[in-house]
Formats: structure tokens, sequence, C-alpha cells
């Protein structure tokens, strides 16, 4: 029934979802209960097997021999599977075509799958799997196992990459000789492991006429489909990869899904039964890659008042033993090593370096983190090398509004928050006199020093390969009313299905609860991108904004046209649609616009505009747009045990217009804390090329030799807040991406601790501290500033 308008402009708004509210997680409900199902809690078909990978023992070595029919012969085993089974290419690379899906003729890292045991139960196929060492022939090899063993045989898994900006009539080695101050230095900045809580997954159903579903934890559904039909020799359409949501990805599922996927849906279709494949803790640590150590070695120039006038930089990354997304990493870190800064003079060279060792991939920044922490900790040790605050340094070598506003890769700087963000943040921390505070305390504290640091962030938001900044969305409304969204995203506990769901309810004027999201399907929107690059929530908000926009022209139109007035002069607000002084319930327009035969679904699409990039000349617009950030950390430093805490940390971020700042903020305190596990305790250990049969293992491949932070490790106080300010360009609801550039945000802590460190020497002696900075590290930093006195 109609209502007259005055109801409808006063009715109370307490269902109705507008973009840009704090609500809880879609599934918040679900997770508190234990009620949210993963891959592994789908319920199993009757005969599903269970498939184990048999992984080498060796880092590298020839492959003489396998006896697997012994493995054939135990109880309970079904098939065993080497590369000589595969029906197709044995690759699943995710850019080159370098990556056996199981080893075939050589092994290249301790823990590559040679071998799947396909058995009656999980139990079965893992003590199976386990006699890989008796039932392998190798003949190990010396294995390269560090960037600077690589990069010193000059064996990269893809080609270097330059970037270079100079203005000097002698380029840069020219704009370095002539600068009044010159600071030569190298340091090491550790890899991390992405650690989800959900480990990797597989379980491939076959399906008619050789089809395969498969249901997969992972970020990028649609290439685990290309890869999965590719080994299997069957067309795409053939293939249906579905992912409800992932106990946590960072990175680690969006190309290192493919061999668990794969492997699951050979065994499926060759055996014609369900198969699971789900690895233990242990297997997930040795069969896939992680974040990318990388080795800086600089030279750089700079004036008295601390600007950088050039900058040469040499970046060596461990890529593993293949490529994997390691060329893309190593762009974003050469477009990321500006930071926040104006760059006049700079030339920074990448090297993928090839070891035996896993191939690593995606982790939240991709490769920005371990670029722009280099730059910061070059001006760090200028800092303290002119006797000035960082602060102060960092603040001069700002990117201007105006002029000194172009990258190295020659992108504009449009939208420039860094002076009054830092400035903001600045006074709120009261950071100036925390500063003096501390100088006084530690003059009078031998034993125990504090540290204090704040450092800016600027990240390009966007994915540097210009064809995957798109998305695709459906938008079903139902004839009661109800509405099922599906788009190209996956949701991985990022919150990305609630502000999706946000964007639809507010476009159709809707309750939050009227709108449900549907799990991920390439059965449903093709050729997606994977959820990565801190895109998921722009990209795929666009699409469904695009598609609500349609269904919402539709019923404006139609009911426009039974009252007589403009489509233009309906409203839609608090469930009901307003039209010519009187207000209709959502539902009954939904059900007589179905009677009248309105199409009530829609597709939509979005592609980001005016993104250009070449590649080899490492030039053009990368990013739609930059989001900014900055954060201040007060530590206190043991320099007898190395030992430390974080006692304050304050935050400023930028995300635009929210789209729901309790979720925003959510991610914000998470890729701060996981950050700082990255830079301080996450230490990656490989037994060294020491000829023993451990050569070349990751010792660091369980909870209990690899620390991540717990939430001991949180500050006191931890003050988040988010910037005021919208975004110029044209995101939805001018919003901001927040998934990455907060894992910028803890920089502050380690170069809090650096400044502690510094203190035992009075800041005379630069500290050499390398990432992470376990005890162990912290130790050697203040012998060598002691010794440095």
């Amino acid at each position: 029934m109609n209502q007259p308008i005055d109801s409808f402009l006063m009715a109370e708004p307490a269902t109705a979802a507008r973009a840009g509210a704090s609500r809880p997680h879609e599934s918040a409900h679900l997770h508190v209960a234990g009620a949210a199902p993963y891959t592994d809690d789908i319920p199993e078909l009757a005969g599903t097997l269970h498939a184990a990978l048999g992984l080498s023992p060796v880092a590298r070595g020839r492959i003489t021999g396998m006896s697997l029919d012994t493995l054939r012969a135990l109880p309970g085993v079904v098939a065993v599977l080497s590369a000589a089974d595969l029906p197709g290419p044995n690759d699943c690379g995710a850019i080159e075509h370098d990556d056996p899906i199981l080893a075939e003729g050589e092994v290249r890292y301790a823990g590559q799958p040679v071998f799947a045991v396909i058995a009656t139960s999980r139990d079965a196929a893992r003590r199976a799997a386990a006699r890989a060492r008796e039932v392998l022939a190798i003949d190990p090899l010396p294995p390269v196992l560090t960037p600077a063993e690589a990069h010193a045989a000059g064996d990269y898994v893809v080609p270097p990459q330059h970037l270079v900006r100079t203005s000097h009539p002698g380029g840069i080695k020219g704009a370095l000789a002539d600068a009044p101050h010159r600071l030569q230095g190298r340091w090491f900045v550790g890899g991390q492991e992405q650690f989800y809580l959900e480990g990797q997954i597989s379980y491939a159903l076959p399906q008619e006429d050789g089809g395969v579903r498969v249901y997969c934890s992972t970020q990028h559904p649609s290439e685990m489909q290309h890869l999965v039909a590719r080994v299997l020799q069957r067309a795409s359409s053939q293939v249906q990869v579905i992912c409800r949501r992932m106990g946590g990805g960072f990175g680690g599922k969006e190309s290192q899904s493919a061999v668990f996927a794969c492997l699951a849906a050979i065994a499926a279709v060759r055996l014609g039964r369900p198969v699971k494949l789900r690895p233990d803790r242990d297997d997930d640590f040795m069969i896939t890659g992680r974040r990318h150590c990388f080795e800086h070695t600089h030279d750089v120039a700079h004036d008295d008042e601390g600007r950088i006038l050039a900058a040469e930089v040499t970046m060596v990354s461990r890529a593993g033993h293949s490529a994997d997304l390691s060329a893309p990493v190593m762009t974003r870190a050469l477009c990321h090593f500006d930071n926040a800064y104006w760059l006049p003079n700079v030339a920074v060279h990448g090297f993928s370096g090839r070891t035996n060792t896993q191939s690593n991939t995606a982790f939240r920044g991709f490769g920005g983190p371990q670029g722009a922490i280099a730059i910061e900790y070059i001006i760090d040790s200028v800092a303290r090398r002119l006797g000035r605050d960082p602060l102060d340094v960092r603040r001069a070598n700002f990117y201007g509004v105006g002029d000194c506003n172009v990258t190295p890769y020659g992108q504009t700087v449009e939208d420039n928050l860094l002076m009054p963000l830092t400035a903001e943040l600045e006074v709120r921390s009261d950071y100036r006199a925390r500063r003096a505070a501390i100088a006084a305390f530690n003059a009078t504290s031998p034993v125990l020093k504090r540290g204090l640091a704040l450092t800016p962030v600027k990240f390009g938001i966007s994915f540097n390969v210009v064809h995957l900044n798109q998305a695709g969305a459906l938008v079903h409304i139902y004839a009661d009313g109800s509405i099922l969204v599906n788009h190209g995203g996956t949701e991985m506990g990022q919150g990305l299905n609630t502000k999706v769901a946000q964007v639809v309810a507010h476009e159709l004027g809707v309750g939050f609860e009227r709108v449900r999201c549907s799990a991920t399907d390439t059965d449903k929107v093709a050729n997606t991108s994977a959820t990565a690059a801190s895109t998921g929530a722009d990209l795929n908000g666009k699409a469904a904004q695009d598609a609500a926009r349609q269904l919402r022209q539709r019923l404006a139109e139609f009911l426009a046209a039974r009252e007589g007035v403009a489509s233009d002069e309906v409203d839609f607000a608090n469930d009901r649609l307003l039209a010519g002084g009187r207000s209709f319930p959502f539902d009954d327009v939904v059900r007589d616009a179905y009677f009248a035969r309105v199409q009530l679904w829609s597709d939509g699409f979005y592609a980001t505009p005016g993104l250009h990039w070449d590649r080899e000349a490492m030039r053009g617009r990368p990013f739609f747009y930059f989001a900014y950030g900055a954060a201040v950390s007060e530590v206190m430093v043991d320099t007898l045990t190395g030992e430390w805490r974080l006692l304050q940390a304050d935050v400023q971020h930028d995300v635009g217009r929210s789209l729901n700042p309790a979720i925003d903020i959510g991610q914000i305190e998470g890729a701060f804390i996981q950050g700082m596990g990255w830079l301080t305790t996450e230490e990656l250990v490989w037994h060294p090329a020491d000829g023993s049969a451990l050569a070349g293992h990751l010792r660091t491949h369980a909870p209990s030799t690899y620390k991540i932070p717990t939430a001991n490790d949180c500050p006191a106080r931890f003050d988040v807040r988010l910037h005021d300010a919208e975004n110029p360009a044209d995101t939805v609801h001018r919003s901001k991406a927040v998934g990455e550039p907060p894992l910028l945000l803890p920089f502050s802590v380690f170069f809090a601790i650096r400044d502690a460190i510094s203190a035992v020497g009075e800041h005379r002696v630069d500290p050499p501290l390398d990432a992470p900075a376990t005890p162990e590290a912290i130790l050697r930093a203040v012998d060598a500033v002691r010794a440095g006195c």
C-alpha cells in the first residue's frame, strides 16, 4: 500500500544500509559461532578420496629413480601420480611457463612436490607421501640459497628491471659526484610467511562429460580455472571454480593455490571420484612461497638540509626457483622506492635472483613495502648523519603541490595529502614533546632506551598490468524483494562482501539485511582478476554499483510510467520508492514490476579509466590514485637482551570517504601488526648449503619456530584515526583502498627501534640494523654502535 510523503520523509532509516556506515562483517555472526563454512567444511560426497604430496628431501638435484610401486601397494592407497601421469602441460606458472606441477627430471627446492598419493583417507595418503625419501633417488647438487649468491652468478628468473630519471647532464653518476654529501650502504629486509589461518585446500568433483568442479581456497578463481583447464586439456567452460570464503590469504592464495587445484582436479577426473587435497601446516610452509626478501645497496647524495639530490639503488630479491609473480613484485618495489619523496635524480635497478627455495609470490603490499622501506632507511641515516630530527628531513623531501610532484616513472602526484596529514598527526601525537621527554629519559637510563619515529606512506592503487583493472558483477532482485549479488572478488575476511552489499543496498535504498552476496563462481562472472592490489572494493564495488543502477533505473521507469511522473523524480530510500507525492513499499514495486515483465536482474562492469604503462620504459600512469598515511611509534629496548616493546602507536590514515569505517579501522590495525611482525619477529631461516642432508631446508616452517605477532604484542595505546578527506578520483562513493597501504605504517616501529639503539651512542653512530629486528639483530646493532663510539 502507498504512504503519504510526510511518512516517507520521516521514516526511521534504522535498517537502511548507507555506504559509509559502520556495520559488522556480513559473516561475523557465523564466524563467532563457528558456523561459517570454509572449503574443508563442505560435506564430503560418498567415495571422496584424499590426496597428499610427496616432497623432495633435497634442495637441488637430478631425479634418477622413483619406486612408486612401493607406495601403490600400501593399505588404502588408490593411486600414485607423477609428472608422467599429467594429461597436459606440466606447468602452473602464473606468468612464465616455468613452474612444474610435479618435479620432472630435477628437483629445485626442498619441499617441491614430486608425486601425489591418492588414498581412501587423509591419514593413509599422508603416511604414504611421507615416505618420499625412501622411494626417491636423487643425485644432490649444491643449492643456491641467497639473493647475493644468485646475483653474483647473474642468475635471474626474469630479466633485470631499471627505473631511471635524471636531469643532470652527467646522468646519475654525475649527480652523485657533484653533491656536497654522499652516503653509501647495504641493507637487508627479510621475507614473510602469509600464515593464513586456513591453509591451502582444493576439493575437486568430477562432472558430466569430462568437466570438473573445484572448491578452492583461492584469491584468483579464474586463474585456477584456466590452469586446471590447461593441464586437463579441457575448455575453460568445462571447469568451474568456487570460493565462498577464505580464512585469510594475504597474497599467498593468488597464484600458489594452483598446484593444489590442479592435482586435485587431475586425480578427480582420472579416478572418477571426488578428491580433496589439504596439506598440513608444515607441508604448506615447505611447498609454497611468501614475501620476497630484498638486499639493498645504495649510493645517495644529499645537501646540508638532508634533501636527497641523487640516489642509485640496487635491489636484489630472493625469487625462488621459478618466476611466479617476481617480475610484477619487483616492478612495484621500484615504483614505490620514492614513497613520499621527490627524488630529482634516481636510478633503481631490480634483480630477481633465482634460488633453490620456494618460489616467492604475492604478499600484502606486493613489493611496495620492500621498495619504500629502502628510502626510509636512507633518510633515517641521512638525518642521523646531519644531527637532525628524521621527521624534519622527511618533511624536507616530501612531494610538493604544483611542483616537485612527478614520480620517477612519470606520474603526477595530484592528490597530495602528505603535509596536512602528517602535520595533524604530529600535533595530536604530541611528537615534539615526546621526543624531548625520550631524550631526557635516555640520558639517565644506561640499559633501557626509548625510541620514537614518525614515518609517512604514499601507496599507489591499481594493478600495474592495465588489463587486470576490470571487474564484473550480477545483481538479482527476486520477486519477494530479496537481493542476491555475485561479483568476481573473493572474501578472505577483509569485508569485501560487506562493502559490496552496502553499495548495492545504498543504490537501491533498501536495508542491508535484504542483500546477500553469494560465493565467487567462475560459472557466474567470467574472466575475473585476482582479489589483490587493494582493488577488491574499488573494482567489484563499482561493477556491483553499475548493475544496481541499471535495476534502479528500470524500477524507476516502471513506477514513473504507472504514476505519471518522470523517472528522475522517483526516489529510493528506507525500503520504499517515492513517486508523485506517494511512497510505495519496495517489495510491492518489485512484485508489480515482475508481473509487468520488467527484467529484475542485471550485470555490471567496471574498468579503471586513465591507466597506461610501458613496462619496458618503466613509464606511464600505473595507479588510479594514491593512498596516504603516517604513524608515530614509541618503543622501549633492553640493550642487554635485545628485547623490546611497543609502548604506543598513533596512526592517521587516508581511506577517502570510508565505505565502512569499522571495517577500515580493523584493516588498518591488522595491517599495522602484520607489518610490525614482518619487520621485527618473523624470521625465515634456511639450513646453509653445507653438504648435509638438511642443506637448503627451511627450518622455520611451523609456529614453534616462526613467530607471528600475538595480542600481547599490541601496544597499550593504539590510536587509529581515519583522515578526513574524500578521494578526488571517481571511485565508489569516493572511497580509497585500505588493504595494503597500512602495512607500511609500522615502518615507524622499525625506525623507533633503530632510534633507541642509536641512543646507545648518543646518536653519533648509524645503527646497522637489518630487518627483521629480532633480539639477535638488535644486539648486533647495539654492539656495532658501541664499537663505533
